[in-house]
């Protein structure tokens, strides 16, 4: 399975949103909401045209659009980090039934439209940069709304105890878009019995 150019590209990934969350530390909505379509045309233009796409050669040829929910700053957050006392490596279960390492770091702690959520921030092993961190989380639309299998997040932490997340940039698992790709599946912890109605929504595929 492909896993290792999943790694790479969630790696440049973290770049580009790095910068996103350099932009849009701002009041203006409008600053913010351009800066969030800018970075979903980029997602586009990788998943439609880039020889690294999840997508087969015939899925391109009836490729539409990416779906999105509505951009809610609402949905970007600032959280506390909570780092676990004992960190370990956990294997989290892949859609091909295998197993991938990542480091168990710590829980982001926030308050999302009124409700208190904490979140497990995992490390990938295989990342040098230990500011980087991975977010898989399923909500209650998995599985209607967006894809069953959860989606992901990929974060850097911006402050001493803290971090952004964003779920407006929430997006799919290369997996959503093609079976021949592994990735991991959400650990329980982050698992929301509430509603993320922010991100990328579920892929459909055109019938060509």
């Amino acid at each position: 399975m492909k896993t290792n150019t999943i790694l790479i590209i969630g790696v440049l990934t973290v770049i580009v949103l790095a910068v996103i969350y350099t932009l849009t530390g701002t009041d203006n909505p409008e600053t913010y909401i351009e800066n969030v379509e800018k970075e979903r045309e980029r997602q586009y233009k990788f998943i439609r045209f880039n020889v690294e796409s999840p997508l087969t050669d015939e899925q391109k040829r009836t490729f539409g659009e990416l779906e999105y929910f509505p951009i809610d700053p609402s949905y970007k957050v600032r959280a506390k980090m909570v780092p676990l006392e004992n960190k370990k490596m956990v294997e989290l279960p892949m859609t091909d039934g295998t197993l991938e390492k990542y480091l168990q770091h710590s829980h982001a702690e926030f308050e999302l439209k009124g409700q208190s959520i904490r979140l497990l921030l995992l490390q990938s092993q295989k990342d040098p940069d230990r500011r980087n961190f991975f977010l898989a989380f399923a909500d209650a639309t998995s599985g209607e709304e967006t894809y069953g299998g959860g989606r992901f997040i990929n974060l850097r932490q911006d402050g001493k105890n803290s971090i952004t997340i964003d779920f407006n940039l929430a997006y799919n698992p290369y997996c959503a878009y093609n079976p021949d790709f592994a990735c991991p599946l959400p650990p329980r912890e982050n698992i929301l019995e509430i509603p993320i109605n922010a991100g990328e929504k579920d892929y459909k595929k055109e019938e060509g």
